[in-house]
């Protein structure tokens, strides 16, 4: 291992949310594998760097995880902990997603200054997302909102709805129930209305391929059900070639020996909403992301991405 005999090494980016997901890794290893000690090394990402500029303009998703992997690859660290809403649904050659936890709350979640709904808020109201997928099914349903542009890490973008640049917000609901802070929410979004991010609620770890001792710790951690609905979500997105650049939602969830996926393709505009929903046994996720990804394109999807990416 990296940091010498005995000791395991965490890549970890270095917000609050993200050293508090690190943090029960490296605690929820430390007791299941007494005598070993795991450290954290903070990674700071192009992501982190990039704060006043919507990321579907400066790359999207692989700008939170890319230094993280480069250090992975390097033997730098020995695994990396990530968000895996923030992870690409392609990996470098060598690494993989070795184990998922169980999920916390995938759904979204809406913070107002006033009032404890969408429909509270006035006409104009100024909603703050940098995400594109919220921001389209924020104008779906309320055409009238100005959405506006917010980066930054969660206390960040809560302190700036504090100080009245905002609104409302809207946040993932797994944040927020990691740091603690459920009092701030004020209402959850359906989920099978207001589709979240591929991933979202969902912790990665990733590791180098080869890895088998590391593995071998990682494996009590692994949530089978978890990482099934995260593999069909994923699946999806590969087969859309999706990143922050598009309104791309999908929602898995398995029920008993099935899987069922939602995924959603949206204009920018709010005005063009694609949702679809698909079961199959659960032991073909993967091909279930493909399937449902091609019903979308073939239902008019299609034809958003080529406009999107024409742009």
């Amino acid at each position: 291992m990296t940091g010498g005999k005995g000791v395991l090494r965490i890549g970890t980016r270095g917000s609050m949310l993200a050293l508090q997901q690190s943090t029960h890794v490296k605690e929820s290893l430390e007791a299941l594998w007494p005598g070993l000690r795991v450290e954290l090394k903070i990674i700071k990402t192009t992501g982190d760097k990039i704060l006043d500029v919507p990321l579907a303009k400066v790359g999207g998703k692989g700008l939170f995880v890319k230094e993280i992997e480069d250090a992975l690859l390097a033997r730098e660290v020995d695994i990396a902990v990530h968000s895996v809403k923030d992870v690409p649904a392609e990996l470098p050659d060598g690494l993989a997603i070795g184990t998922i936890p169980l999920r916390e709350d995938p759904r979204d979640v809406l913070i107002l200054r006033s009032g404890a709904k969408l429909s509270d808020l006035p006409e104009g109201a100024r909603a703050g997302t940098s995400s594109l997928r919220r921001r389209a099914q924020l104008l779906r349903l309320r055409p009238d909102l100005n959405i506006e542009n917010l980066r930054g890490n969660l206390d960040t973008r809560l302190r700036k709805l504090g100080e009245g640049l905002y609104d409302a917000i809207i946040l993932a609901a797994a944040g927020l129930h990691r740091m603690g802070w459920k009092d701030r929410i004020s209402a959850y979004l359906d989920e099978t209305e207001f589709v979240p991010a591929i991933g979202q609620g969902a912790v990665g770890i990733e590791v180098r391929v080869e890895d088998d001792t590391i593995r071998r710790f990682l494996a009590p951690l692994h949530h089978s059900e978890t990482a099934l609905a995260v593999e069909a979500e994923r699946s999806l997105l590969k087969e859309l070639e999706g990143g922050c650049q598009v309104p791309i939602g999908g929602h898995a969830r398995v029920l008993g020996e099935d899987l069922e996926l939602t995924g959603l393709v949206a204009s920018l505009d709010g005005k063009r909403v694609f949702r679809t929903t698909l079961k199959a046994p659960r032991k073909e996720a993967s091909a279930l992301g493909v399937r449902l990804a091609r019903e979308l394109l073939d239902s008019g999807a299609g034809e958003i991405l080529d406009e999107i990416y024409r742009k």
